[in-house]
Parts: C-alpha cells; sequence; structure tokens
C-alpha cells in the first residue's frame, strides 16, 4: 500500500501533466487564397466571365468580404498586385487587427516603378493579438537555381528563367494565442511559428521545374529554423526541424499525386522520379537537398501533412477547361492536428446555377480558398527525447493515480 506522501506526490503529477496538456493547446485558423491578379482576369482567358465579374474593382469586395467573413487568424494570398497590396488590402486588414509582409515576384527588380505596381506576388497576414513577427525572408527561385546550377544547362534554362516566390514569415506567439482559460507559464507562452506561402510555376509541361523549386524552398525553410537558433526562443536549445512548427500554404499548381506532394508529404522524392524528365538536375540538386546513395532519394527534414486531399476538396481551382486541387495548406504533423476544414462549394449549386468555369458572379477568382482551423502544442525543453511531455506517461499515470487514489 502507498503512504499519503507517494499518493500525494503521483496526484500533483497528475495534475502536472494534465495541466501542461489540456490547457497549453493553441487553436487558430489557417486561410489559403490565390486571389487572381488584374491582369490575368482578361477574357482572353475566361472568355465564359462577362466582363464585369472580371473587373478587379467589382472582384477586390468580394474577395475581401471572404476574407473577414472567415476571419483566420494567419492569411496566406497569391496573386496579389503590389499596389492592391499596399493600398487596397493592408489598409483594410489593419483595420480588422492584422499586419501583413508582401513580396512581388522576382521580375519586379528589373521594372520601372510605374511598372513594378503591377507585378503580383504572395502575402501573409497574421493576427496581432495572437502573433508578432520576428523577421521575414523573401525566396526567389531564380537566384537559388543560379547559385546551385554547378554548370547544369537545364537548371539555368529552364529554372532560373521562372520568376516564382515563396515568402516566409517567423512568428511568435502572444498570450491570446492559447485558448484556454488558465494562464500559461511565462516561458511557454512565446513559441516560434513559420510561416511560408509560395506561389510554384504553373505549366503542366514543366513538372521538373516545380519539383526543383518545392525542393529549393524545403532547403531554405531548413535554412531558416536553424537561422532561428539566434532568435533564440529557448536559450541553449538547437534547432530540430523536424520538430519546428511550420506551416506552409500556397499555390503549388500540382495534383496530388505529383512528386512535388510527394516530396512534402512524405519526405522524400526517388532521384530518377519521372517528372525530374532524365534531365542533368542530380549534381545540383545535392547542394539542396539530403541525397542517399542507399535509396537514391533526396530529402527534406519536416514531417509535414496536408489539411486538404480530393477525398475533401475535389478542386481548388475551377475553370472551363480545368479542375483540380493544386493549393494545400501543409502543417507539421508533429505539433499540429487538423480541427475542422471548409469544404467545397456543393456540385449540385454549379448544376443548377449553370457554372462552367471561375471566376463567377458570386465567386470573385478561379480558386477557392482554403480555411483550416488546427490546434498546436508548444514544444518543451527538457520533458522528453522529442521536445514535448510524454503523452503516453500522461496517460497511464491517469488511471494509476485513479486507481490509487482509492486507497
Amino acid at each position: 500500500m502507498l503512504n499519503a506522501d507517494v499518493i500525494l506526490q503521483l496526484y500533483s503529477l497528475f495534475i502536472l501533466f494534465l495541466f501542461f496538456n489540456e490547457n497549453h493547446e493553441g487553436i487558430f485558423t489557417v486561410m489559403c487564397y490565390n486571389v487572381l491578379c488584374d491582369k490575368y482576369a482578361t477574357r482572353q482567358m475566361y472568355g465564359y466571365c462577362p466582363s464585369w465579374v472580371l473587373k478587379w474593382e467589382y472582384r477586390r469586395k468580394s474577395i475581401l468580404e471572404e476574407i473577414r467573413h472567415y476571419s483566420a487568424d494567419i492569411i496566406s494570398l497569391q496573386e496579389v498586385e503590389t499596389d492592391q497590396f499596399y493600398n487596397y488590402f493592408l489598409p483594410e486588414l489593419k483595420r480588422d487587427g492584422y499586419d501583413g509582409i508582401f513580396s512581388p515576384k522576382s521580375r519586379a527588380k528589373t521594372m520601372a516603378e510605374s511598372d513594378r505596381r503591377y507585378v503580383d506576388g504572395c502575402a501573409i497576414f497574421y493576427r496581432t493579438a495572437k502573433f508578432s513577427l520576428v523577421y521575414d525572408h523573401l525566396i526567389e527561385f531564380n537566384q537559388l537555381a543560379l547559385a546551385n546550377a554547378e554548370g547544369s544547362n537545364d537548371m539555368l534554362n529552364r529554372v532560373m528563367t521562372k520568376d516564382n516566390i515563396g515568402l516566409a514569415a517567423l512568428l511568435e506567439t502572444k498570450e491570446a494565442a492559447w485558448s484556454n482559460g488558465i494562464r500559461p507559464d511565462p516561458s511557454q507562452i512565446h513559441q516560434p511559428l513559420l510561416v511560408c506561402t509560395a506561389h510554384i510555376h504553373w505549366d503542366p509541361q514543366d513538372c521538373d521545374v516545380k519539383l526543383v523549386q518545392t525542393m529549393m524552398l524545403m532547403n531554405e525553410l531548413k535554412q531558416l529554423t536553424q537561422d532561428a537558433v539566434g532568435h533564440s526562443f529557448r536559450p541553449g536549445h538547437k534547432a530540430d526541424p523536424s520538430h519546428t512548427q511550420l506551416l506552409l500554404c500556397g499555390d503549388f499548381n500540382s495534383l496530388l499525386d505529383s512528386g512535388v506532394i510527394e516530396f512534402l508529404n512524405s519526405s522524400r522524392v526517388a532521384a530518377n522520379h519521372r517528372e525530374f524528365k532524365e534531365l542533368g538536375y542530380k549534381s545540383c540538386l545535392q547542394k539542396i537537398a539530403p541525397f542517399s546513395e542507399k535509396t537514391n532519394e533526396f530529402t527534406h527534414p519536416f514531417r509535414m501533412a496536408t489539411a486538404y486531399t480530393t477525398d475533401v476538396m475535389p478542386y481548388s481551382n475551377y475553370t472551363y477547361d480545368f479542375k483540380g486541387l493544386i493549393d494545400y495548406i501543409f502543417y507539421s504533423k508533429n505539433t499540429m492536428v487538423p480541427l475542422g476544414l471548409l469544404g467545397p462549394v456543393d456540385a449540385e449549386w454549379f448544376r443548377e446555377n449553370k457554372v462552367l468555369g471561375c471566376p463567377h458572379r458570386d465567386i470573385p477568382s478561379d480558386h477557392f480558398s482554403l480555411l483550416v482551423e488546427l490546434e498546436m502544442s508548444p514544444t518543451y525543453s527538457g520533458l522528453g527525447s522529442n521536445g514535448f511531455i510524454p503523452r503516453r506517461f500522461y496517460q497511464s499515470l491517469m488511471p494509476f493515480a485513479h486507481q490509487n487514489s482509492k486507497v
């Protein structure tokens, strides 16, 4: 029979673990949305749409209404024109308690100011009550291709010529990000969260370019997690990308069975994958991604899952010529759990309204917005081999403490 002191110690451990596991879950929502910038919304591209539906002055109001309706804590946008970010989206969303960052595609650097304002790019907005910005980082795929070309004509002629970008923000959680009523320990409030949005090359014929861009993206994110040690959230802690809180949102222009999504979901892709097209990338990519001679695979260190699959969302891009899932929200599966998703528009609505494709009077982009509610666990040092409180001990402790509390 256990004495009273041992029972009290066990009960105290039980309360401590219950407190950490049940009261320190951060719940927040994430939106990903390609808003279709004005210069792409032409009658040549969308001949099935009335001209007034395509006009930016009409569409932008509906886009902002949709963003405000779902009121996500983190908003990732693609195809935002420079002028529209600074003169429309940023001032409007600041009124709602957001701040944001933006970068245009790389071509903007070569253009006159009068033309630069119409170049589209990527934006990230975050609710300032829940998050603060530590730093942001622009990922330019053409510059990375040039730096890692190793004399490869394919890297120089196929990848470097595309000016797609990614944009990353290292955020820090505030107390309001943690959902439950008991105030967390001050040392656990400020957790790092790396958020990235990307717009990968569009052309279906250039599947090799998409895959190489995605590999460069993941290498940059790995570097950012290592650099984050300089912005130390836990002094003396060595960053481990596989345990980093990561959100990756974007228009990847890739279907679920593509090499791009395989690489992101499984953390690996074969060096002889068909989408490399047997082109001369291997020596270049060995500078970008870890490579295993044994398995002949390239890898990345993150453990991610996509919140959206075709079972949930048959299509995120809906035009007359193409309907498919090409937009995604990836999350760190070690530390995050999806609680809910925004589903697709009812197929019956499309039939009843004879909708051939979008944009449409009621749908302001050719893409649908994605929305995920996520529960995030904080990372703790010194409490488990992976930095988290070991839940199996917590779970086995409960019946043990309950059983002996009757003594």
